[in-house]
């Protein structure tokens, strides 16, 4: 986040992955931030019992590392994507990750957020969002987001979701299990373990000091 209190997000974290990365990577801390776009469940556990588990292999471990390499691969093709495109494609991307880290084909989000988000101005969200409804892709009103055609969408996007789906897919192997977007679903958020009580679901990952969508 910059002084002034501008941000843009860097990737999508939902019931496919964790929220403090640094603790088991040995950095304890990072300068982002995460931030909850969307109200479901998480399982929340103590840093302590973290370490210990990661510190003792296994399976955990295996899973935390695999997931470590699905999120550079997202921070760094949205960079990139940020970066050579105008807002109409990093908004298809950013609506198909989030919905593939949610068991439902809406989100509850009004403009000025995901002009935050993308670090664009607001009127851009507008028009690419009145133009994805134009061409029956989505429906938007009200702060209310939903996916009516996901294939027609992905077909707006642009190659580097093409990149990101497939190494979480073979990363993660249960992320192949989620329903399509625009199907009823009642699939569980599970990857992450513990007695915990859970509270809120996706979070955005942000950067301290992004630029106009640029890392």
């Amino acid at each position: 986040m910059k002084a002034n209190g501008a941000s843009a997000e860097i990737a999508v974290v939902g019931r496919d992955g964790v929220v403090g990365v640094a603790l088991f990577m040995g950095g304890e801390t990072t300068p982002s931030r995460a931030v909850v776009q969307s109200a479901g469940r998480a399982f929340r556990m103590a840093s302590r019992v973290l370490k210990e588990e990661f510190a003792r292999g296994g399976e955990l471990r295996h899973l935390l590392l695999r997931y470590t390499q699905v999120l550079i691969t997202q921070v760094s093709q949205t960079a990139v994507c940020n970066q050579h495109h105008s807002i109409h494609q990093p908004l298809c991307r950013w609506l198909l990750l989030s919905l593939d880290r949610l068991s439902s084909s809406e989100l509850t989000m009004t403009r000025e957020p995901i002009a935050n988000m993308l670090g664009v101005r607001r009127e851009g969200v507008t028009a690419a969002a009145g133009t994805l409804q134009a061409q029956g892709l989505i429906s938007y009103a009200r702060g209310r987001i939903k996916v009516i055609d996901r294939a027609g969408l992905e077909t707006q996007c642009c190659e580097y979701y093409a990149a990101v789906k497939p190494e979480t897919d073979r990363l993660l192997p249960t992320a192949r299990r989620r329903p399509e977007a625009g199907r009823r679903s009642t699939a569980s958020a599970a990857h992450v373990m513990a007695d915990a009580r859970a509270e809120a679901a996706e979070s955005s990952i942000r950067s301290p000091a992004m630029e106009s969508g640029s890392s």
